[in-house]
């Protein structure tokens, strides 16, 4: 559990450079809004997340499709959440974009772990038969008129 936290974290802090590293310089570089700057550098972190976390991480065998599926609906939840943080902090209380985004920053990585490392990437149930169910049940045959149930 230990080791995967810190790969977590170590995969975190990419995707948060990612996220943070775009956004900055399309904001303060290019002057784009923050919400938009942020949104972009956001997007970027996705595929950086996904890969560490699919490969790294969780070492997941979950197949990309369902994976990625889940991925994508907690990556939602995420955005809404950095979307919100950012929207309040800069267009209602006018506070510069690298400390607002600062904050999201810390308030997703909860978020993402809880859900990634028990819904999106948590080892699928074995679907093999059982040893008792792997054969069919003997046939019985049916029993003569004298004759005793074994």
């Amino acid at each position: 559990m230990t080791a995967r936290l810190l790969r977590y974290a170590v995969s975190g802090g990419a995707s948060a450079l990612t996220h943070f590293g775009i956004g900055l310089a399309l904001a303060e570089g290019l002057h784009v809004r923050p919400v938009v700057a942020s949104t972009t550098g956001f997007l970027a972190s996705i595929l950086v997340s996904y890969g560490l976390q699919h490969a790294w991480v969780f070492r997941s065998t979950t197949g990309h499709a369902l994976a990625g599926s889940r991925f994508l609906t907690v990556t939602a939840a995420a955005f809404a959440l950095n979307t919100t943080v950012l929207w309040a902090g800069t267009e209602l209380l006018h506070a510069p974009y690298p400390i607002v985004q600062a904050v999201a920053l810390a308030a997703i990585p909860a978020l993402n772990y809880t859900l990634n490392s028990r819904w999106t990437f948590r080892p699928e149930p074995d679907r093999r038969p059982r040893e008792r169910d792997a054969h069919p049940p003997r046939e019985r045959r049916p029993l003569e008129n004298n004759e005793l149930p074994r």
